[in-house]
C-alpha cells in the first residue's frame, strides 16, 4: 500500500513551526514562565500571528496589501526582539553594578552596529528619502532587517558574556535565561550562516547561464528550507527547558513550608 501526501517542504514546516510555537505558549503558560519572561513570550505570540496571519491571508489579499501587513508585523516583532535581548541581560546580570553593566552595555552595542553599519548594501540615499508610500514601506522593512540584525548579534555577544560571567550572578548553565539566549544565538548564527552563503553564491552566479540560475534558486530554497528546520529545533529545546524547573528550584519550594513551621 502506497501513501501519497501533497505536502511540499514548505508546508510541512510552516505546521510543525506553527504547532511548535503553540506548544511552546502552552509551557509558558502552564509553567508560569510568562511571569519572568514577558516580552519573550510576547515574541512567541507575535511570531505565531504573523505565521498565521500570511497563511490565512495569502492569495486573498493584494500581494501589496498583505505585504504591508507582514512589515508592520515584522517591524512589530522586531521591536519586541530587541526588548528580549534587554529582558535577558536584566536577568542575567542582577546583581552586576550599574557602571560596569553599562560599560559593557555600549562596548557591545558599538561592536554590533560597525558590523550592522558595513554588513551588506545600504540602499541609496534619495531612495530612503523618497515622498512616496512605496518608500515607506521598503524605508520600514529596512529598520526591521537592520534592527533584526543588530539584535541578533547583541544575542550571540550576551550569550559569551552569560557563558563566560553568568554562574557568578545567579545565571548559570541550565538555568532559564541561559537556554532562551542559547536558542536565540542558535538561531541568529545559523540565519547569518546562510545569509553569507547566500551571498556568496550570488555574487558568483552573476555571470552563470539560465540553467544555473535556476539551480541556484532551487538551492536558495532548501537553505531557506535549512533555516526553518534548525528554528523548529530550537523551538523543541526551548519546550524542553522551559517545561524543566531551574536547578534547586524543588529544593526551594521544600524549605518554605519548613521555614513556616519552624517559625
Amino acid at each position: 500500500m502506497h501513501f501519497n501526501f501533497h505536502f511540499s517542504q514548505i508546508q510541512v514546516l510552516w505546521t510543525l513551526t506553527f504547532a511548535a510555537l503553540l506548544v511552546l505558549l502552552i509551557v509558558l503558560l502552564g509553567r508560569e514562565r510568562i511571569r519572568r519572561f514577558p516580552w519573550f513570550t510576547a515574541s512567541i505570540v507575535v511570531l505565531a500571528l504573523r505565521l498565521l496571519t500570511h497563511r490565512l491571508l495569502f492569495g486573498k489579499l493584494p500581494q501589496i496589501t498583505l505585504n504591508e501587513i507582514l512589515i508592520v508585523l515584522g517591524d512589530v516583532l522586531t521591536v519586541i526582539g530587541a526588548m528580549v535581548v534587554v529582558e535577558l541581560a536584566r536577568r542575567a546580570f542582577a546583581g552586576a553594578k550599574r557602571t560596569p553593566w553599562i560599560v559593557c552595555t555600549v562596548c557591545a552595542l558599538a561592536v554590533a552596529g560597525m558590523v550592522v553599519a558595513f554588513w551588506g548594501q545600504w540602499p541609496p540615499w534619495k531612495t530612503l528619502t523618497a515622498q512616496s508610500q512605496l518608500a515607506l514601506w521598503e524605508l520600514m522593512q529596512l529598520a526591521s532587517q537592520k534592527l533584526e540584525m543588530l539584535a541578533n548579534l547583541a544575542t550571540i555577544e550576551l550569550t559569551l558574556l552569560v557563558a563566560l560571567f553568568g554562574r557568578r550572578y545567579g545565571a548559570g548553565w541550565r538555568s532559564h535565561t541561559q537556554m532562551i539566549l542559547i536558542g536565540l544565538s542558535t538561531k541568529a548564527i545559523a540565519q547569518f550562516a546562510i545569509q553569507g552563503v547566500w551571498q556568496l553564491i550570488a555574487t558568483r552566479a552573476l555571470h552563470h547561464s539560465d540553467a544555473e540560475l535556476e539551480r541556484l534558486i532551487g538551492l536558495r530554497e532548501k537553505l531557506v528550507n535549512a533555516n526553518g528546520v534548525i528554528f523548529v529545533a530550537v523551538l523543541v529545546w526551548w519546550i524542553v527547558v522551559l517545561w524543566i524547573d531551574e536547578p534547586g528550584t524543588k529544593a526551594e519550594a521544600a524549605a518554605l513550608p519548613a521555614e513556616a513551621g519552624q517559625s
